[in-house]
């Protein structure tokens, strides 16, 4: 049988409390014993405000902010504002939470924030030592928020933002404006650097693209674990990992944010083919379609791996067919004839040149029987879902029997 307990565990070092005069007094005012000599290992401060005192750190890192331009902030967010191009207005943000399944049983316990000021980047971390600092965690998250109106995440969007919304609900007293702007660059991340890394995590983007090394950190599915830990008595050192952690997130986040922008405004600064290939498909995504073929051809010719270099070429064919290119486009569709996937595609679009544009039926007819071929050997290769296979089939035959009757009254 599954063992409930470590789940029910956590849920338990987070039910409400007893009221204090029915427990002893603990060591830094009725939280967990080990909250004094966390502040001491940190260096952090007690915050107080009018919904009671959680625990806060700050430190300041050298980093100096971006300057994006106006494209490179539609490129990264066509629906930002404009006050947006201004990184003073920014607040980064990423939260270390209770579990990852969001709703009304997850606690963030630990808000990390950060912004640009005249001394670089300032981390803020803020600490709830037990659930009753939840509310005062809040109302200070809420004073940051008021001072700074756009939001930074790393798939906040789906999990940071939402939890804290959810958590700004349930504690009374405390609410929070909805940011002016909430740029999340997962996702411009993933377009970017996916096919380079093999995966979009932080972490692993700052080695790979950002040439930044963690050291010896903690993997987040641990903080949690250390949270409870340190809830029922434990000790604080592990803590400090946790606050680590999600300090070099903040710092990698910032870091990240200035790349992503860097190679939004100055294209040429790509440093790989599989970074320009990423951007060139970035930028076809945003409607930059002129950029986007200036981009896909240097990727071509600084050396694709091959599966990237056949979808680079469909892709860049369909680019020249738009702005009716036909020689580059046809140029391409004949480099990808040998090739099994891009091949009934390539054949086709070959067929469609050679009988409306160079009025061809012959040469049109041939390259039907071909993608006819194509379909057939994906079908058998099981390359070709069955259900698409029998509506493509009936689509080159219509075409096949028209391109024939035009090649007989042509002959007449």
């Amino acid at each position: 049988m599954t063992d409930l307990r470590a789940p029910l565990g956590g849920l338990a070092a987070l039910r409400p409390a007893r009221p204090v005069a029915e427990r002893p007094a603990l060591a830094g005012g009725d939280v967990p014993p080990a909250s004094s000599s966390l502040a001491r290992l940190l260096g952090a401060e007690t915050r107080r405000n009018r919904s009671g005192e959680c625990v806060a750190l700050r430190r300041t890192f050298v980093l100096g902010p971006p300057r994006p331009s106006a494209r490179a902030l539609r490129l990264l967010d066509p629906a930002a504002p404009a006050e947006a191009a201004d990184c003073a207005n920014w607040l980064f943000l990423d939260t270390e939470t209770t579990g990852l399944a969001g709703g009304t049983g997850t606690y963030a316990f630990l808000v990390g924030i950060a912004w640009w000021d005249a001394g670089g980047l300032t981390v803020e971390q803020l600490f709830m030592r037990d659930h009753r600092e939840e509310a005062p965690l809040l109302e200070e998250l809420a004073a940051r928020l008021a001072e700074r109106n756009v939001l930074v995440t790393f798939n906040g969007k789906s999990f940071d933002w939402p939890l804290l919304e959810t958590r700004f609900r349930i504690a009374r007293g405390c609410a929070a404006a909805p940011p002016r702007a909430h740029l999340d660059l997962l996702h411009s991340a993933r377009q970017l650097w996916r096919l380079q890394i093999g995966s979009a995590r932080l972490a692993g983007l700052e080695r790979r693209v950002l040439a930044l090394e963690r050291g010896c950190d903690l993997p987040s599915e641990l903080i949690p674990r250390r949270y409870f830990e340190y809830l029922r008595g434990g000790p604080a050192e592990p803590l400090a990992e946790v606050f680590r952690h999600n300090q070099l997130d903040l710092r990698g986040l910032a870091a990240l944010s200035a790349r992503v922008l860097e190679l939004l405004d100055a294209p040429e600064s790509a440093s790989t083919p599989l970074e320009l290939y990423g951007l060139s498909r970035l930028l076809l995504r945003r409607g930059e379609r002129p950029a986007a073929r200036t981009l896909y051809e240097r990727a071509l010719d600084a050396g694709l791996p091959a599966a990237l270099d056949r979808a680079a070429r469909a892709e860049l064919a369909g680019l020249a067919k738009r702005e009716r290119d036909y020689g580059r486009a046809t140029s391409l569709w004949h480099d990808l004839l040998d090739d099994s996937r891009f091949g009934l595609s390539a054949c086709e679009e070959l067929a469609i040149f050679y009988e409306h544009h160079a009025r061809e039926p012959a040469r049109a007819a041939e390259l039907t029987r071909d993608a006819m071929r194509a379909l057939h050997d994906a079908a058998r290769s099981g390359t070709m879902p069955p259900s698409v296979e029998p509506r493509l089939r009936v689509h080159l035959e219509r075409r096949l029997a028209r391109l024939v009757r035009k090649c007989r009254d042509c002959s007449k």
